[in-house]
């Protein structure tokens, strides 16, 4: 009897987005796996660098264009991984824009964050879940963030100047743990998978005052670093996890626990 496995060897992903906070990470660790990675985003040339960083690690990884609020190019892109690759096997929906910065930001900014992490998402899971459902099989996994399944901490601020908090990060991510649910229900007597991952704050140089109060409120007593988020990836794309749909994971120390 075999076993399902962790094992990506042999499959294509998509990563939107690689290139960033998360991305680059993401994108390390998804071309060790011996999977053929493609790598998404409206910046094509930041892309080429990590492609060109990881190719030269003996990895098959690709950069290809993507504006992911523009309905055209998410059917351009499909189009040509159909033409090349055949039916994705994999696909982590984690490339975001932030044009929101604060509570008071403009209504025209808001807007423009729902036309591509929310009307986009659900564009990606159209196009490329739609063909993975036709190909009967697939996974699909959605970056979220713990600030779609809690509200803000404004005490962790707290004379940092970090700016304010914009309520379209919260609305969106809010709203991608229930899109999960739905084409989890759409794609799965299809054999098509879709999961969602709750990342908690990744450390990025935050002042000292943040840290701490951050770090108190995690179990672990830590922030996220750039190899934290791969492995649950890894896993939900992988075999290893054939009978896990619709889940929200939070992957964030334990924040959400305490």
């Amino acid at each position: 009897m075999s076993f399902p496995t962790f094992s990506l060897q042999n499959k294509t992903i998509l990563l939107t987005g690689g290139a960033g906070l998360y991305g680059r990470g993401l994108a390390a660790m998804l071309a060790q796996t011996g999977a053929t990675l493609i790598l998404a985003a409206r910046n094509v040339e930041k892309l080429q660098v990590v492609a060109d960083e990881e190719t030269a690690k003996g990895h098959t990884v690709f950069a290809e264009a993507l504006d992911q609020g523009d309905e055209a190019s998410v059917i351009a892109l499909h189009d040509r991984i159909q033409a090349k690759f055949g039916p994705l096997h994999g696909l982590v929906n984690n490339a975001v824009l932030r044009p929101m910065k604060g509570a008071n930001g403009a209504v025209e900014q808001f807007a423009e964050s729902m036309r591509v992490n929310a009307t986009g998402v659900m564009l990606m899971h159209r196009h490329f879940g739609q063909t993975m459902a036709e190909a009967g099989r697939g996974s699909i996994v959605n970056i979220g963030s713990i600030q779609g399944m809690i509200g803000p901490s404004y005490e962790l601020y707290t004379g940092t100047n970090m700016g304010d908090m914009p309520p379209d990060y919260f609305f969106h991510k809010g709203g991608m743990e229930n899109l999960t649910r739905f084409y989890a229900a759409l794609y799965g007597p299809k054999n098509v998978r879709v999961n969602n991952l709750a990342p908690g704050g990744f450390f990025n140089n935050q002042p000292e005052p943040f840290l701490q109060r951050y770090c108190e409120h995690t179990m672990l007593g830590r922030m996220a670093d750039e190899t934290d988020l791969g492995g649950a990836v890894i896993f939900l794309l992988s075999d290893a996890s054939r009978y896990i749909t619709g889940v929200n994971l939070p992957v964030d120390g334990g924040y959400t626990a305490k």
